[in-house]
């Protein structure tokens, strides 16, 4: 577009360009490719204008990309929109949707706009990839997209999937803190019996529920010496029913914290049911009062599974009480007991 400057010199700028509004007033604008465009409100042949034409300039330029109808379909927002509306996506468990939510809503933040059907392997893997310093997060992208387009083919809703044949980064990592007995004692010195925090822990360990379990139980729970219930995780495609023995020390800790009558037995300060997430994080503050920084409430399930190890009990045994699925999720835990008294008994030997 070429910009007259004076009576005789007209001169070419890059990336300039005019619109007509609907009173026939002439708009200047900056406009970079794939940028939104800037608006230059000084008079041009100014040198006002020359100024603010070279401030717009330096402005689009670092500009994010602009994400033009990012809901459009066929786009991958379009896509994401249409999962979280669908049935599979309702039937999830809330801890299930809001992690994978999360995941699509951050991909969709950048790659919203971008077409589905022009999506390829090499793509999601650069998507993956983006997180590589967090293989966690970056193996969640995976899960989530690939629990999408599942769904998408099977709906109809887009005939490809992309993350056939993307593998999840591998890495290490022993994942939540397992409880030792010192730690147990620890926790238990800061927070006495009778105390919300001390039912907390004593609510994880004697049922190996989740942290989404331990904030649902209450008196309807417990009945004829035993605890019955159905755990958070995946209820509503693979439901587990807990039925075990109340241990005494479990009895005892809900007595002492006198809520056996209430229909929940944790509650917030302000008397109100906890949500996994709200326990999760309480209980970590009781950690850190207990001088615990590494533990968590998921590791007191891990705790609990390696005592039953350790106490001779068969994986069928753990399964019964923990609700794991496999066998190959519990024989860890026998392994690691099986060891641990290989090594006691080699020891023996040797200090004798």
């Amino acid at each position: 577009m070429g910009l007259k400057l004076g009576k005789q010199m007209r001169v070419r700028l890059k990336y300039f360009s005019e619109d007509v509004d609907r009173h026939d007033n002439v708009r200047c604008y900056v406009r970079l490719p794939g940028k939104r465009k800037v608006r230059i409100h000084a008079l041009p042949g100014t040198p006002e204008f020359l100024e603010e034409y070279q401030a717009a300039i330096a402005a689009a330029a670092i500009a994010p990309m602009r994400q033009a109808n990012e809901s459009k379909k066929g786009s991958l927002r379009y896509l994401c929109i249409r999962y979280y509306a669908s049935a599979a996506y309702r039937a999830l468990d809330g801890s299930t949707q809001n992690w994978q939510r999360r995941a699509l809503d951050e991909i969709a933040r950048e790659h919203g706009a971008k077409p589905v059907a022009t999506m390829q392997a090499r793509n999601v893997r650069r998507i993956r990839d983006a997180k590589i310093e967090t293989p966690a997060a970056a193996n969640q992208r995976i899960k989530a997209l690939r629990a999408m387009f599942s769904w998408a083919n099977e709906a109809g809703e887009t005939g490809v999937n992309p993350t056939i044949g993307v593998k999840k980064l591998k890495y290490r990592s022993d994942g939540h803190h397992t409880w030792t007995d010192e730690e147990i004692q620890r926790y238990y010195d800061r927070h006495p019996l009778g105390t919300q925090a001390r039912l907390a822990l004593d609510l994880l360990r004697y049922t190996a529920g989740r942290r989404e379990d331990a904030p649902r139980l209450g008196r309807q729970h417990i009945r004829e010496g035993r605890v019955r219930f159905r755990q958070a995780k995946n209820e509503h495609r693979n439901p587990i029913d807990i039925d075990i023995l109340v241990h005494p020390a479990l009895a005892e800790s809900i007595a002492a914290a006198e809520v056996s009558n209430r229909m929940i037995f944790l509650l917030t300060e302000f008397g109100k049911p906890f949500t996994a997430n709200g326990f999760g994080n309480k209980f970590k503050d009781w950690c850190r009062q207990a001088d615990l920084p590494r533990c968590s409430a998921h590791g007191v399930r891990k705790a609990t599974s390696t005592a039953l190890a350790e106490a001779s009990a068969t994986p069928h045994e753990i399964m019964a009480i923990t609700g794991h699925q496999t066998l190959e999720e519990v024989e860890r835990y026998t392994r690691a007991a099986s060891r641990k008294k290989t090594a006691d008994a080699a020891m023996r030997k040797l200090i004798i």
